[in-house]
């Protein structure tokens, strides 16, 4: 359980709390002897030894005549060492830990004066460490102590990470020093490696288990990229007028900056603002390599991350699924934030429970409890035993017209005639959704009668449009809604679903450098009218589905399926499911460089959602006695401001 505290007392209830725990402790022996069905803080975190080596990637990406050197700081038991007892490692590569921070607080590293860790930033040292386990935070290449460049998930930032694995296991080589030194032996560990982030650093774990490395067990990658185009692009559409050559900038070292000039031209001419897929995205595609994952996957995102979006959860568990790996999910109602700030103590509980399994080998039944938790509600969560859940079938909805001009409707039967709108590029999800009842320009909606029960949609939807284009280019925005009055975790607050509080919760030991104690969160809440489901968004340029856009002819007809992103949300008895397809999404997509109308062949218009219970499920909640829909909030949550230079991992 949580130690609370006040903010200005947290030291002293910590050491108080790290005395009551010493005094019960369990020896080594003794907890071996009991075959816990839980690793047990045994181990004392004041006493642990710290250390920092250099790994050798093999490469020399900054062209100064010599290999890169990544530095990896190490926290680890002193007593497993002394009693010949080798320990697994739960490893996070980031890029993060000297520029901005890591966390919910925003932590850096901090150093003694011969240069060992005093505080790794976050809990998992203060927390697993006293537990058998050895925490390893690793500098990206051209970050902090690092040598090397910055590629943005390229090869040497996931050779960066790769080679701490290969060290672990005895495969590389490290040094006591970041120049010269002395080898160092990973000799303590026995080679079983988790790897943990979120975002940028768990987008490293998935492209280092990617690459099929032996060792690593498991990741556990929160709000992470599974494909690098995808974060800056969505079908050619993009998402920001900045690429990953900024991003490299953003992160590196002023070294790194100056003698990485090579790699930065590479960036910025290998990601054209076209949205054209290139061999530089390519190689940052971990989906494309999924086949090569040994590791255990435990997933966690936010339903309503518009930083690191969905679109980067529905194809990377269906590839790593298909390899056959053993796979957990959590889903929230969440923009992009950490577990740890939005569900605490079950997640401190679980996360111990995932890497006992996963890394020491203790039985203790994860494996056979319910693969994913759900978010239903603010602090409201679901179990599922698979997912998308068993029964859940793809179902084509139909776009039609409806009694009233410009107001459509949606369900089994295809539609005829034509439905058209013109791109306006300073309205939202959030304006068509509010007037979904309304004819207006900028949209075409199609909404369902009031359900007579309710209806989940699980996984992930595409929305194929046939549509005729007035100009060159056109954007193209498909959204489901929920249009219905709700509370749900305001995503677009600047703290994406949650309010950091005052007091303090301890979880783990504390030194007088590293505390355990962590600002406590409650959720942030809003009243709405209609909650997007799930969204995707395209270029019509890409059409053909090369990878290459190409200029529209005015007036031709073209087909193009929209790919949205994974959900799972019930649409409650009484509320309306919606289907709005427009132009730009403001905020989310840029706008074209004309300003397109847009005319739907509503028989060549479809989308394809996944509802458990198939369509027999949406037939019967379309179905039955009238029901009266409910009155409804004025709008929704606004997305967020664009934002020109989103970083993955952004603290707030």
């Amino acid at each position: 359980m949580p130690i609370r505290t006040r903010p200005t007392t947290w030291r002293t209830l910590a050491t108080a709390a790290t005395a009551a725990l010493t005094a019960t402790l369990l020896t080594p022996a003794a907890a071996d002897a009991a075959a816990p069905r839980e690793s047990r803080p045994v181990h004392s975190y004041a006493d642990a030894i710290r250390e920092a080596v250099w790994v050798d990637t093999g490469l020399d990406e900054d062209l100064d005549g010599r290999t890169d050197r990544v530095a990896v700081d190490i926290v680890r038991p002193r007593e497993a060492g002394r009693a010949g007892r080798k320990v697994p490692v739960i490893m996070d590569a980031s890029p993060y830990y000297s520029c901005c921070g890591r966390g919910n607080e925003s932590q850096t590293k901090t150093y003694d004066g011969h240069g060992d860790i005093v505080r790794m930033p976050l809990f998992y040292d203060n927390y697993f460490v006293p537990r058998g386990y050895a925490v390893v935070g690793v500098d990206l290449a051209g970050t902090s102590r690092s040598d090397g460049c910055v590629d943005v998930g390229g090869r040497s930032d996931i050779r960066s990470a790769k080679a701490v694995v290969d060290w672990l296991n005895g495969r590389a080589t490290a040094y006591s020093s970041r120049t010269g030194g002395e080898r160092v032996r990973a000799d303590w560990t026995d080679g079983s490696t988790g790897m943990i982030g979120k975002s940028w650093d768990g987008t490293i774990a998935n492209g280092v288990a990617a690459t099929g490395v032996e060792g690593l067990k498991t990741i556990v990658p929160v709000a992470a990229i599974s494909s690098w185009y995808d974060y800056y692009f969505t079908q050619g559409a993009p998402l920001y007028d900045s690429g990953p050559d900024w991003l490299a900038r953003y992160v590196q070292t002023p070294e790194a900056r100056e003698h990485c000039t090579e790699v930065a031209r590479e960036l910025t001419d290998g990601a054209p603002r076209t949205g054209d897929r290139t061999p530089l995205w390519t190689e940052r595609d971990y989906v494309r390599a999924a086949k090569k994952v040994r590791a255990s996957v435990f997933l966690v995102h936010g339903m309503q991350d518009l930083n690191v979006r969905m679109q980067h959860v529905g194809p990377w568990w269906d590839a790593v699924g298909k390899n056959g790996v053993r796979r957990k999910i959590w889903l929230s109602q969440t923009g992009h934030v950490d577990p740890f700030d939005f569900r605490r103590a079950e997640w401190v509980r679980t996360l111990h429970r995932w890497f006992d399994h996963e890394l020491k080998g203790i039985d203790n039944g994860i494996d056979r409890e319910p693969v994913a938790d759900i978010e239903r509600a603010p602090d409201e969560w679901v179990t599922s035993t698979a997912w998308p859940p068993r029964g859940t079938h793809a179902v084509t909805l139909r776009p039609a017209h409806g009694a009233r001009d410009g107001v459509g409707t949606l369900g089994l039967r295809p539609g005829r005639g034509t439905a058209s709108f013109t791109d306006d590029p300073a309205l939202d999800e959030t304006d068509w959704a509010t007037r979904i009842d309304t004819p207006t320009p900028e949209k075409a909606g199609f909404v369902t009668r009031p359900l007579t029960r309710d209806l989940r949609l699980a996984g992930s939807s595409r929305v194929t449009v046939t549509v005729t284009p007035s100009t060159p280019t056109a954007h193209l925005s498909a959204v489901l809604v929920d249009l219905g009055p709700d509370t749900i975790r305001d995503y677009a607050d600047a703290g994406e679903g949650i309010v950091t509080l005052s007091e303090r919760t301890c979880w783990g030991a504390s030194t007088e450098g590293d505390s355990s104690c962590y600002r406590e969160t409650r959720a942030k809440t809003a009243d709405v009218g209609h909650t997007v489901v799930s969204r995707g968004w395209a270029d019509l340029g890409e059409h053909a589905g090369t990878g290459r856009g190409e200029p529209l002819v005015p007036g031709k007809r073209y087909t193009i399926g929209l790919d949205l992103a994974a959900a799972d949300h019930v649409v409650p008895r009484g509320h309306r499911l919606a289907l709005i397809v427009a132009g730009t999404d403001r905020g989310l997509i840029d706008p074209p460089a004309d300003t397109p109308t847009l005319t739907l062949d509503l028989a060549r218009t479809s989308a394809r959602v996944p509802f458990a219970g198939g369509a027999a499920a949406f037939a019967r909640a379309t179905s039955g006695p009238p029901v009266t829909a409910p009155h409804t909030a004025p709008d929704g949550v606004r997305p967020p401001a664009a934002t020109a230079h989103r970083v993955p991992g952004e603290t707030r």
